[in-house]
């Protein structure tokens, strides 16, 4: 059996935490440090963690020989620097999303990791989620038929962040999941929100992408809702799938839409409404993130590049990036290219 790996995390607050919980009980790794200046993270770190390092410092972390790899679940707008800071000192890294703040820094990062030929893995979370799993398996068979348009809501009344507003701390969840579906970047991106709570600090927004097929996804953030919803919907031609990750009912996969004839002689025979069943299909449910660490382990193991690599990570930052630009100009749509 191979030595576990060894690992740091980096940033033990109310994520973070949970990276220390699923590192310290999975048989291929090795917990063997825990970062964080707050001395408050850094205990509640240490009551999961009891026989891992305890450090207060970034640079102790890079220096310490047996970390084999770090995890940053760190401040979004420290990720790019931190990255690649671990990077350069021969560290395998699985950073929080947002990979980076902008197009620029997320290929600074990407950079780095080759030059270091080391792992760089983005905690791009709902992508290792079985759903998500499932709905790609459908799309790659063909059975959702064309892609037409995708909608996405992640809104609750829950916690205020103060070091970024509703576009980057929730949208990475849902432009990753868009991302995966349809593995392009879209041509253009508009977004509106306001800020109500805090300045500057939009509590809710609303963004809307356009693909070179036809395709749209449009994507609904809050943190000021009365309802709390995680709510992805794919309508295609020939059939539709909602994921609602609050419900128990993970998937429904609806086997309706509209048909065309290939001959018709009436007007109201050009299509034809189709009501099919709607199916709920069994999931094998494991919990996404101890699915995602799995698999940076076994990216590090292999060498292959991870499902949420740096590819696709830096398609997910352009969106984000164009989409924050778009705010700034009350919605005026932003053209991306795939040149970064």
């Amino acid at each position: 059996m191979a030595d576990p790996i060894r690992v740091a995390v980096v940033g033990t607050g109310y994520w973070g935490v949970n990276h220390v919980r699923v590192f310290e009980n999975d048989a291929d790794a090795e917990l063997v440090a825990v970062c964080d200046p707050a001395a408050k993270a850094l205990a509640r770190a240490r009551r999961l963690a009891p026989r891992a390092a305890h450090i207060e410092r970034f640079a102790d972390v890079l220096a310490n020989d047996r970390v084999d790899a770090v995890v940053l679940a760190t401040p979004a707008v420290t990720h790019a620097d931190l990255a690649c800071q671990a990077l350069a000192a021969g560290k395998h890294v699985l950073v929080e999303k947002p990979l980076a703040l902008t197009a620029a820094d997320g290929q600074r990062v990407a950079d780095a990791a080759r030059d270091a030929q080391r792992t760089l893995m983005i905690g791009h979370l709902m992508i290792y989620h079985a759903a998500v799993d499932r709905i790609r398996a459908l799309v790659d068979a063909g059975e959702l038929g064309e892609l037409f348009y995708l909608y996405a809501a992640r809104v609750n009344l829950g916690r205020l962040r103060t070091d970024e507003n509703a576009l980057w701390s929730f949208a990475p969840h849902d432009v990753s999941m868009i991302d995966s579906l349809l593995g392009e970047l879209p041509v253009s991106v508009a977004a509106r929100g306001q800020a109500y709570l805090q300045p500057d600090i939009e509590d809710v927004v609303f963004v809307t992408m356009k693909f070179a097929g036809g395709q749209m996804a449009h994507v609904h953030l809050s943190w000021l809702d009365p309802h709390k919803e995680r709510k992805l919907t794919v309508v295609g031609s020939q059939k539709m799938v909602v994921f609602d990750d609050v419900s128990p009912e993970k998937l429904r996969i609806y086997d309706k839409g509209y048909d065309r004839p290939p001959e018709f002689t009436q007007f109201d025979e050009y299509l034809t409404l189709r009501q099919g069943d709607v199916h709920i299909p069994y999931l094998s449910m494991q919990e996404p993130l101890a699915v995602e660490c799995r698999h940076f382990l076994d990216c590090i193991r292999s060498g292959e590049e991870p499902r949420t690599g740096a590819t696709s990570a830096l398609r997910v930052v352009q969106v984000l990036a164009a989409a924050q630009r778009s705010l700034e100009l009350d919605g005026v749509p932003i053209t991306l290219s795939a040149e970064l």
